[in-house]
């Protein structure tokens, strides 16, 4: 006969495994023609929030060709991170503003 506790471990495990973690919004910045922070650490289902706090339209294009997002100046767009790696990026039209998403499984 298996003890009750074991069986109340079991169903809180398996209840914490059919529970998905939370995913996090992340705010990256575009300020003065800067990307802040310039490299930044999420994870897969992660949410990055660019907001352009310039007056000059921006863009956060990956090198890799796996998304163009465009700001208006004093707005923001946002990405739902699909896959792990890292990806470095930049403004299309200020190419001097750079920055790099380290994407975790």
């Amino acid at each position: 006969m298996t003890p009750r506790w074991s069986l109340s471990i079991v169903a809180a495990w398996m209840l914490a495994m059919s529970i998905p973690a939370h995913a996090a919004t992340i705010q990256i910045t575009m300020e003065n023609l800067v990307i802040l922070p310039a490299e930044t650490p999420a994870k897969v289902g992660d949410t990055i929030e660019w907001i352009n706090k310039d007056v000059l339209v921006h863009t956060a294009t990956a090198r890799n060709g796996d998304w163009d997002i465009s700001l208006p100046p004093k707005k923001s767009g946002s990405l739902i991170l699909k896959k792990a790696g890292t990806v470095d990026y930049y403004c299309r039209f200020h190419p001097n503003m750079k920055a790099t998403l380290a994407v975790e499984p």
